[in-house]
Parts: C-alpha cells; structure tokens; sequence
C-alpha cells in the first residue's frame, strides 16, 4: 500500500540539539551538576507528557525531591528555560515536510509534549502550522507508545497505518507502531534516513530528503 501521509516524531527529529544555553541556566538556577539533575528531570517526564503534571507542577516536584528551597520565582524561571530548551529546529527536516507536502503526502506530528514546550514551540516556529494536524500528548493525557496516541494521530489524518510511515528516535515508539501496521523509520540522521527509505525502495513514492 502506497504512503500517503508521513508522521514526524517533533523532539531530536524536526529539532536540532537541545539548546545548551538553557540547560546552563537550568544548572546554575538549581546548583545542581548535570549528572545529579539527569534522574530527578526525566523520572516524571513522562507523566508531564501525559498531562498529570504541567511545566509549573513538574518543576515544584523535581525540586521537593531534590530537597531544594529556591527564592520565588525561581520555579518560573525553570520552566521557561525548560521550554526553550528544546525550542531548536532541524532546517533540513522542516524543507522535506515543505517537499512531502508540495508532493500531496499528508503530513502530521505525533509528539510527546507538555504544555510549556508546546507554547514555546509554537510561539517560535510559525512552519509548525504547516502540517495537516499535530497531536501533542499532554492534550490527550496519552503519550506514546501507547496504541490510542498513534490511533488518534491517524483519526484525524483520515489515513490508516499501513499507508502511513512514522518517523521517530526513539526504538519504543518505532516498536508500538510498527504493531499497529506502520511502516516506520528509525531516526538518527537525515543522511541515514535518505538512506533508509532508498533502502526500502520508498523513494519510489516520496520525494527524498536533501542532504
């Protein structure tokens, strides 16, 4: 069955790296090392994703259970260096959503995000507004790799999974919808994603990433 739509993963695959910057601040503010703040940051992001915490109330805890007391503000100020965090693009995946596109391939984003991320990116990058629909979990309270994201995802495109390809950097995400039927690519570079769909024989039906 021939692809009709292609979904993009947002983080590490239409953005480029997470802006060091920010990470900075985030490291000063809470005087924590990067090895100390990496378990603390990431043991509630999925329930941030999902909706259960907002960018304020998963800031409060990973405070309370690092055992810190910040001035006022200080939680504020987290959460927007947290969302400019990953407020980064990747040009050369951005123009191919732009080819897939002009080529009539439906095109969507399928991310795990919070709210804070969500309304910086969205502030920040009008190419955003490109896609034909854009499921961003928090919105749902469903994150991947639960089957109900990606069936929604195709809901709303009006496409099934097996004529849809799902781009992602994440091994658990490919997994969940390769059972549901998608085809799927595994991301890392676009140089080895170019690579990937010759290899699969998609460039048949798609026009190919420049690189």
């Amino acid at each position: 069955m021939s692809v009709q739509a292609v979904i993009f993963d947002y983080g590490m695959v239409l953005t480029g790296e997470p802006n060091a910057r920010s990470m900075q601040e985030i490291l000063r503010i809470t005087g924590m090392t990067r090895e100390q703040i990496e378990p603390l940051y990431w043991a509630d992001r999925h329930a941030y994703d999902e909706g259960k915490l907002n960018g304020i109330s998963f800031w409060q805890k990973l405070l309370r259970d690092a055992g810190l007391n910040l001035p006022e503000g200080a939680v504020e100020e987290l959460n927007a260096h947290d969302a400019h965090y990953w407020t980064t693009e990747n040009p050369r995946m951005i123009a191919w959503q732009h080819q897939l596109k002009s080529a009539g391939i439906k095109t969507a984003i399928l991310s795990n995000m919070g709210d804070a991320v969500h309304e910086s990116i969205e502030a920040a990058f009008p190419w955003i507004q490109n896609f034909d629909h854009r499921t961003w979990s928090y919105q749902l309270g469903v994150a991947k790799p639960d089957p109900k994201i990606y069936e929604h995802t195709l809901e709303k495109l009006g496409v099934c999974a097996e004529e849809s390809l799902f781009i992602d950097d994440k091994q658990a995400n490919i997994d969940a919808a390769r059972k549901l039927g998608f085809k799927t690519m595994l991301f890392t570079t676009i140089e080895k994603l170019r690579e990937d769909l010759i290899q699969k024989g998609l460039d048949s039906e798609l026009p190919m990433p420049v690189v």
